[in-house]
């Protein structure tokens, strides 16, 4: 038979690693590492690159199939469904244990329908495999199966990217693939899909900014939450046709744009929890009547809560802590008819309306501590309170950017609108540590059925966002909006801090370079210096080892001897004056600057260059020649006249203790002219590290 799967032929060499893998993820309980989910990007990069990252359109005719099939598209099916199932590397539940043969619609967790475009055909339609603790990748075949409406796979060990070939799946209406261990930029080729009107991303490693374009296109269910992503939320978000909308637990900074006034209508549900959003609230939530659930908590929101806010009739769960809010809770908020929930604690409001409080209306649950209200228990220090009342915050001049909405009065309008996100920093969403109150709905998984608004609640990371319907030991009894069933979705084990993909691409980066630079600031005072030689000394000891850098410079040195020979005369006749001359010499010579950070004598730093002989020892020999004054040339630098012939000795040494306490003492004051540093730095580190060792091996 001809050419068979091409994406499924392994070279030999990685069989051995390939059964070692999945030896190791045979286990249910087993947790995908970080090294091996790297392992399975990798391997699905490096099969797309194969591909072409696409497929040809007539590859599913130069794949050969040992089988007859009713009609071609079951056979484009099978193709891509045998594709797949190479790619999965452990399957504790044998979920694919019965994918053979060419009767498809007989697979676990594939389902078949007639075709929309023609009745008399049977087609695959639907795939749900979730909660299947299923570990590998998703091929570029599973572009072949363009009848599918419902894509599934929620709460597995899936890594790597989605594939551009997914565009094919032209009549996608539910993509669900949270909880797994996806990587890379927001996946734009969902933004290709049509027919797409629920989009579930939760609980990966997604990461960097969100495009704009995701806000126009008509979805409505965009589940975001839990993910890496960054930067200022879109203008476009005001575009956005969903119900809900679930942005939680990432790193977006900056407001809340105001054109979120014009979702007024079709929103019900929004969750912008655990993020670094700032500035005032936009009045322009006000117009948001159909709201149900609105979550804000853990941001860095401050201000007062617009008036307008008691217009939010739909309102069931209204999470405001833990964040910088001050002034009045007016009293038409809390009064709100169908309002079950309002949190919020850890802010700094002074004052509230009588109808906040929790004996009134038993039927809500108000949590109002860790705030400023003088009759209320549980409250911040006077001192906390002073400080935050000190620092007045005047809304009018943070601006989002973007248009408010049409009538709309001003009233709160966002912060800093396009401060740029700060650079991710490693320390990954702490939102794992907040109450398992998923707001988040994850579609449950029963069959194609799900509605996609109705998403089943993801894994529990997702603490007190009202919408969380799993019910969360969050001490706040947010359950007013339940909407959907939380799907118990083993989060934990997906860490968002560990994305696969970084590998010690990074760890190469540090090398010696970055150490020697100290020294190279701290040149001016060559007693530093020497400390920081005697560091690398260490390390060199194997001059040979270290050398091979010197050496590079070393060739120089030999030149620039000659060059700095000149400047040495000089130097040699000032040897008092070294010290302050030094630093200034020091940036002019740059050779010498690699080496001169050693040298304790100031001037020797043009000849610190000789200094950085003594990385090649070769220069050693010169100190010896204690005869500085003759030297000069060479080594006159190093040992100051007539101190010389003392440090010429300690000179090779400098690095080490600075024996030459002599000079240092004096050289350290007058060194620790500041600037000469800046020259320095670029080579000093290398040649320190070898020249320490080599002048003394007994060092």
């Amino acid at each position: 038979m001809g050419k068979i799967f091409p994406s499924l032929v392994r070279p030999l060499g990685c069989c051995l690693s390939l059964l070692i893998l999945s030896s190791l993820l045979s286990s249910p309980s087993y947790a995908l590492t970080d090294e091996e989910a790297a392992f399975l990007t990798r391997r699905q990069l490096r099969i797309l690159a194969e591909n072409g990252h696409d497929l040809p359109d007539d590859y599913d005719q130069k794949v050969n199939v040992p089988f007859t099939f009713p009609n071609s598209r079951l056979r484009k099916a099978y193709i891509a469904l045998q594709a797949w199932k190479s790619a999965i590397y452990s399957d504790p539940n044998h979920v694919t244990r019965n994918w053979n043969g060419p009767n498809v619609c007989d697979y676990k967790g594939v389902f078949c329908s007639p075709a929309l475009d023609d009745e008399k055909i049977t087609v695959v339609s639907g795939i749900d495999l979730n909660h299947e603790d299923i570990a590998g990748y998703l091929p570029v075949e599973l572009g072949l199966l363009t009848d599918l409406a419902l894509f599934h796979i929620n709460s597995n060990r899936f890594c790597g990217i989605i594939p551009k070939s997914f565009s094919n799946l032209q009549l996608l209406f539910e993509l669900d693939v949270s909880n797994n261990r996806f990587v890379g930029v927001f996946p734009e080729v969902v933004l290709e899909l049509k027919t797409l009107k629920y989009l579930d991303l939760r609980f990966n490693n997604f990461e960097g900014c969100l495009p704009p374009e995701v806000f126009n296109r008509p979805f409505d269910a965009l589940l975001l939450n839990d993910n890496r992503f960054r930067c200022a939320i879109p203008e476009t978000i005001g575009n956005s046709t969903v119900s809900l909308m679930v942005l939680a637990n990432n790193k977006f900074t900056g407001c809340i744009p105001k054109t979120i006034g014009n979702m007024a209508g079709k929103l019900n549900q929004i969750i912008f929890r655990g993020n670094k959003l700032s500035g005032c609230m936009p009045a322009e939530i006000g117009l948001l009547h159909n709201v149900s659930v609105l979550d804000l908590s853990k941001n860095e929101f401050v201000g007062p809560i617009p008036t307008c806010f008691s217009s939010l009739a739909s309102m069931e769960s209204f999470d405001l802590s833990g964040n910088k809010f001050t002034g009045f809770v007016a009293d038409d908020i809390c009064k709100l008819p169908l309002l079950e929930q309002f949190l919020f604690s850890s802010n700094y409001f002074k004052g509230e309306g009588k109808s906040c409080d929790p004996s009134l209306r038993k039927n809500v649950d108000f949590e109002d501590k860790k705030n400023c209200l003088p009759s209320r228990p549980n409250q911040r220090s006077p001192k906390e309170c002073f400080q935050m009342e000190s620092n007045t915050v005047d809304c009018e001049k943070f601006n989002c950017g973007g248009q408010p909405t049409p009538g709309k009065g001003s009233g709160g309008g966002g912060g800093h609108g396009g401060e740029q996100p700060k650079p991710p920093t490693p320390e990954h969403n702490d939102h794992h540590e907040d109450h398992p109150k998923a707001p988040t709905p994850t579609p449950k998984d029963d069959g194609h059925k799900r509605s996609p608004v109705r998403p089943s609640t993801p894994p529990e990371p997702f603490e007190q966002t009202p919408m969380a319907p799993a019910p969360a030991p969050d001490d706040h009894k947010r359950s007013p909006v339940r909407p959907s069933t939380p799907i118990p979705t083993p989060t934990p084990e997906n860490g968002h801090e560990e994305s696969p993909p970084p590998t010690p691409v990074y760890s190469p980066p540090p090398t010696p370079v970055y150490s020697p630079p100290p020294p190279v600031y701290s040149p001016p005072p060559t007693p530093v210096y020497s400390p920081p030689p005697p560091v690398f000394s260490p390390p060199p000891p194997p001059p040979p080892v270290h050398s091979p850098p010197p050496p590079v410079h070393s060739p120089p040195p030999p030149s620039p001897p000659p060059v700095h020979s000149p400047p040495p005369p000089t130097p040699s006749p000032p040897p008092p004056v070294h010290s302050p001359p030094p630093p200034p010499i020091h940036s002019p010579p740059p050779p010498s600057p690699i080496y001169s950070p050693p040298p304790p004598p100031v001037k020797a730093p043009p000849p610190p260059a000789p200094k950085p002989s003594p990385p090649p020892p070769v220069f050693s020999p010169p100190p010896s020649p204690k005869p500085s004054p003759p030297p000069p040339p060479v080594k006159s630098p190093p040992p100051p006249s007539p101190k010389p012939s003392p440090p010429p000795p300690v000179f090779s040494p400098p690095p080490p203790v600075q024996s030459p306490p002599p000079p240092p003492p004096t050289p350290s004051p007058s060194l620790p002219p500041p600037y000469p540093d800046v020259n320095l730095p670029p080579n000093i580190g290398f040649q320190y590290s070898s020249p320490p060792p080599p002048m003394f091996p007994g060092y």
